[in-house]
């Protein structure tokens, strides 16, 4: 069945009637990860949150179309969200069970608000922008720069005024959401902002000498910028069977992508219901992980080494009170089982 994913509302209270508005996929057959059927009252029913772009719902949309979540004994619903911090707060709250997040939300799960369960892509779309005439991060000093708050955008323009010798106090911050921060790059209501393609290319049709001051690869000695998917703690601890089920579905849909880059791409446009053209254009700024990748850089440690600095980023940052073990909250031995 075709899922019509809706935007999710801003406020908690909104949550529970936007998740019941959206349309769910699957049906009542199903097998288990061998392919042998299971009988429908073994159906386990996940809500899903995600982002409408290529690294949010690339996965979901693979699933969707392969039958992986029949495959698995899953019934999703799926809800549309506009960033990773409301997806925590809906996991929190139980409307949710699973969902995305970019790294700049990864400071949630730190603080014990979620589990990450899988990792995903590497993002290379961050950026830091600012009107024609403004040269230099330094440029921006006492000026207007707009950022959603919690998300990667905030995180490197985060990162990009601490490589200036500058912080926020030295700029006027706006927090905004992202559909503000189009309209107001593209009517010249700030001078700056820490945003985001694809969004950034909409901009740029109003504003096509709109000046890029910082990206993702100018930090990534000191800073991975990965995404990945988030589970509730109460499902990861009392839920251990529905948590395994979701991973493989992921797993197999992990696998599809790298083989399949152009049917990704046209799969995630059909689910979000975009131009091809421009999931194009956003997937071009991601760096896709392979299963194997994501399995090998679990075990020799490398994904703790990239939680490590952003824990100590988001301490710096001031998100965090106290460095956290990343085995704390990345439960990379699931995913790997989930292998097995």
């Amino acid at each position: 069945m075709r899922i019509t994913p809706r935007l999710a509302g801003t406020a908690t209270a909104t949550l529970a009637v936007a998740l019941l508005a959206t349309a769910c996929s699957g049906d009542d057959a199903t097998t288990d990860g061998n392919g042998a059927d299971d009988s429908s009252e073994d159906v386990i029913e996940v809500e899903f949150g995600f982002i409408p772009d290529f690294n949010g719902t690339s996965l979901l949309a693979i699933a969707e179309d392969q039958d992986l979540w029949e495959k698995y004994g899953l019934d999703v619903t799926t809800s549309s969200f506009t960033n990773g911090p409301l997806q925590i707060q809906a996991l929190g709250t139980g409307d949710l069970d699973f969902g995305y997040i970019g790294p700049g939300a990864f400071w949630l799960p730190a603080t014990g608000q979620a589990k990450i369960v899988a990792m995903n892509t590497l993002g290379q779309a961050d950026r830091v922008v600012a009107q024609a005439g403004n040269e230099s991060i330094e440029d921006l000093r006492g000026k207007i720069v707009a950022v959603p708050e919690g998300t990667s955008g905030d995180m490197i323009l985060t990162l990009a005024l601490q490589e200036a010798g500058m912080t926020k106090d030295d700029i006027e911050v706006v927090p905004m959401e992202p559909s503000a921060i189009v309209a107001a790059l593209s009517s010249k209501q700030v001078d700056g902002a820490g945003f985001w393609y694809p969004a950034l290319a909409t901009v740029k049709q109003s504003v096509p000498d709109l000046v890029e001051l910082a990206d993702n690869t100018d930090f990534e000695d000191t800073v991975a910028f990965p995404t990945a998917f988030v589970a509730g703690n109460d499902v990861v601890a009392n839920e251990g069977e529905k948590v395994d089920r979701v991973l493989k579905a992921l797993r197999d849909a992990m696998t599809y992508r790298a083989e399949n880059m152009d049917e990704a791409i046209e799969l995630t446009a059909e689910f979000n219901d975009l131009d091809v053209a421009q999931v194009e254009g956003d997937a071009s700024n991601v760096q896709v992980l392979t299963l194997e990748e994501i399995d090998q850089l679990t075990e020799d440690g490398t994904i703790d080494t990239w939680l490590t600095g952003m824990v100590d980023y988001f301490v710096e940052a001031g998100k965090l009170e106290n460095p956290v073990d990343p085995a704390d909250f990345y439960t990379g031995d699931l995913f790997l089982a989930a292998g097995e």
